[in-house]
């Protein structure tokens, strides 16, 4: 398999790549609109050719690019079934495998920072590797405190799915705000300070109840936008329309 991790830096985010070798197909998981040209001549350069791209969910500091790489490049769209996303051309759902080409990306459904929200597990020869998306974040996780948000909830998502994974298992999550690229399902078992060790529920819920996190800027225009797979939204602020997705601060955990 190929895989390339892609840092987008204005929101933080992280794109995934994974190509079949055997037959040329590739997914982008997480994409960002503002970094479509980027990606397309990631593609190329590996002589790829773009089968789907799968968002965790739907975003909330960004726009994804899913439908304006489905434009340029004929891609289908992937989503979470359980958000009902009328654009989107395949819905996954945990215990049905998404299949491009001899990969197979295993959906978990994490509920929590949303109630739609997927983690997506794929292993291969050389590596066993979760996509964590914003439920679980190196030493950390994302907020819960908005779209339907639920701190209790992702608490067991973490534990009772991600947590069981081995040690090993390579989380790859969909930000970082440190410079940070990979950690292990061992590592954040062991030392989450929000999640590991014997964090128990009631802790971590108080945790993220006084975390007191400011309105998050762009989430009006990123989750209509984000609904629609990544309609850049009319009604921007001038300072933000020269790229449809610019991002201004806001940390999403």
């Amino acid at each position: 398999m190929i895989f390339r991790q892609l840092f987008e830096p204005l929101s933080s985010t992280y794109t995934y790549l994974l190509g079949c070798t055997e037959t040329g197909q590739a997914v982008l998981i997480d994409p960002v609109v503002n970094s479509i040209e980027r990606d397309l001549e990631e593609l190329q350069r590996l002589n790829l050719t773009l089968a789907f791209t799968l968002d965790t969910h739907i975003h909330a500091d960004h726009i994804t690019a899913a439908l304006h790489l489905k434009e340029r490049v004929g891609s289908r769209i992937a989503a979470p079934a359980f958000d009902a996303l009328v654009c989107a051309d395949l819905g996954v759902v945990e215990g049905t495998p998404l299949q491009i080409g001899a990969i197979l990306l295993h959906p978990l459904h994490t509920p929590g920072h949303t109630d739609g929200h997927h983690a997506y597990r794929v292993t291969d020869g050389s590596a066993d590797r979760v996509f964590t998306g914003d439920a679980l974040l190196i030493d950390g996780c994302g907020r819960t405190d908005f779209q339907n948000g639920d701190a209790a909830a992702l608490y067991r998502s973490v534990h009772d799915k991600l947590f069981t994974l081995p040690d090993d298992c390579l989380v790859f999550p969909a930000h970082d705000y440190q410079q940070r690229r990979v950690s292990s399902i061992g590592q954040e078992r062991a030392r989450n300070p929000r999640l590991g060790g014997e964090r128990s529920l009631e802790a971590f819920v108080a945790i993220m109840s006084g975390l007191d996190l400011p309105y998050p800027k762009f989430i009006d225009h990123a989750v209509p936008g984000n609904r629609q797979c990544g309609v850049c939204p009319t009604d921007l602020p001038q300072e933000l329309a020269a790229y449809c997705g610019r991002m201004t601060e806001s940390p999403q955990g």
